[in-house]
């Protein structure tokens, strides 16, 4: 009988790149590395939209709460990984599992949601200049942040209880994290509920978003292109290109990892995905945003100014 062998385990296997030990320190110094860098950047750029107060609008608000999920996303995974990338025994206990699956699905979900508010405020910048002072005032900003946290937190804590609730017939998870999708696939039986719920929350939470980014910035590209000064198009392009590729390398790799057929055969290419979603895209964010705007670069040399220098001998 199916289920029949169940066992409650409250210990896991994560395989990671154990298949690949030659691979292991390498990825060890990458993730490491990139990992660094993603706490430094993205602390740095929450240091200084506090600090300074010609950051302190919509468009920083939103940047600030981007960079604190990337910080809790990297810090719910990647150092479990450097851990067993170095380490014979890749285990994690049950309670570890789930806090680790809820965080990484929570940062996730509302990290797709904020996109959309954030290309949703580049469209009132850009094509309501006059009108952006009332419509995007503090208030509306701070509720448009605490929908996105609270939608990518709730769909997350109903997508992670469907999961546990599953009987599992295996605790040596494919992965090199409790991803959720790695961890279904040791379900005893399949699950009518966690399938739709998975894709409900899937539609609601990558295409729908992606279609009303891409519905902001069609408007945002008619305004662009009728505006007469140089100067303005390329203060319009640099400040819209920053999140555009942030959006396209998120969205392409959520899209790869949550809306394609599931194949026994693509697990690898998942976890390489995970790994380029769950490292590369928190670190690039501050420097794409730092490096396509003159505020952010201009606030970090005010801020190093402030640093006291060691006297001189």
């Amino acid at each position: 009988m199916p289920g029949e062998n169940v066992t409650v385990w409250s210990l896991f296997f994560l395989e990671g790149f154990s298949h690949y030990p030659r691979l292991e320190i390498v990825l060890f110094v990458f993730s490491l590395v990139m990992y660094l860098v993603t706490i430094l950047g993205n602390s740095t750029l929450i240091l200084i939209t506090v600090l300074d107060s010609r950051l302190q609008t919509p468009m920083y608000l939103f940047l600030g709460n981007l960079s604190f999920m990337d910080i809790c996303y990297t810090s719910a995974s990647i150092p479990t990984l450097l851990v067993n990338l170095l380490s014979s025994k890749k285990t994690i206990i049950f309670s570890g599992c789930a806090v680790q699956m809820y965080l990484s699905l929570s940062m996730g979900s509302t990290e797709c949601i904020l996109l959309a508010v954030m290309a949703y405020d580049r469209y009132v910048a850009i094509c309501n200049p006059l009108r952006y002072p009332i419509i995007m005032n503090r208030q509306v900003c701070v509720q448009m942040a605490t929908i996105s946290w609270v939608t990518g937190c709730l769909t997350a804590l109903l997508e992670t209880s469907c999961a546990l609730q599953i009987p599992l017939c295996g605790n040596v998870i494919n992965h090199f994290t409790c991803e959720i999708l790695a961890v279904l696939k040791l379900a005893c039986v399949s699950s009518l509920l966690m399938d739709m719920v998975m894709l409900v929350v899937s539609i609601l939470l990558l295409p729908i978003p992606m279609l009303l980014i891409c519905i902001s910035y069609g408007f945002i590209l008619s305004t662009i292109l009728r505006i007469s000064s140089t100067e303005g198009r390329n203060k319009a392009f640099s400040t819209c290109g920053a999140h555009l590729t942030v959006v396209i390398l998120y969205y392409g790799a959520a899209l790869s990892m949550y809306l394609k057929p599931s194949s026994s055969n693509s697990q690898e290419i998942d976890k390489v995905i995970s790994l380029l979603y769950g490292v590369l895209t928190p670190m690039l964010n501050p420097i794409i945003y730092s490096l396509r705007n003159k505020e952010v670069k201009d606030a970090v040399k005010k801020l190093l100014g402030k640093v006291p220098l060691a006297p001189s001998v």
